[in-house]
């Protein structure tokens, strides 16, 4: 049987708690790099040479209103989430997990790589650094943060 660590509300749920609010402020800065630096001048034609290319890609493009707008309501939903992080909810854990590695961990990676090729597919090249890259240090130290701290939060079998 899983039961919470002794102490629900000590030291290290509460960094639990602060990695939930770091990820949330990464997020938020990493959506304000990629609106200033024309991400989607670069997403939208990928996106559209991956359907050409592969016949399906399950990628949507976007205009930027919606895309903005979608982005900064997620953001808000997940930081009105940060009580249950810090009370080391067991369903809040597979969200951060999934924030940390694909939101953070992956997105930070892609925009480096995309930076060091100066394109995505080789029909969309652009200047380097590729959009988004200026955040993607902070929104990868973030997630192996939260990565940490959710590995020393994790669920105990008792004794």
């Amino acid at each position: 049987m899983l039961s919470i660590p002794a102490d629900p509300h000590g030291p290290s749920t509460f960094r639990l708690g602060i990695a939930w609010v770091m990820m949330c402020v990464a997020l938020a800065l990493h959506v304000i790099d990629e609106a200033v630096t024309g991400f989607l001048s670069v997403y939208n034609p990928t996106v559209l040479a991956l359907r050409a290319r592969l016949g399906f890609w399950p990628m949507p493009t976007f205009a930027f209103r919606e895309w903005l707008a979608s982005l900064i309501l997620g953001i808000l939903l997940l930081a009105i989430l940060s009580r249950f992080a810090f009370r080391n909810a067991r369903w809040i854990r597979p969200l951060l997990y999934f924030c940390a590695i694909v939101a953070g961990v992956l997105n930070a990676l892609g925009h480096t790589v995309a930076t060091i090729l100066g394109h995505t597919v080789s029909t969309v090249q652009f200047q380097r650094p590729a959009p988004g890259f200026y955040s993607s240090p902070v929104l990868l130290i973030v997630s192996i943060y939260a990565l940490v701290q959710l590995r020393r939060t994790r669920l105990e079998p008792t004794s």
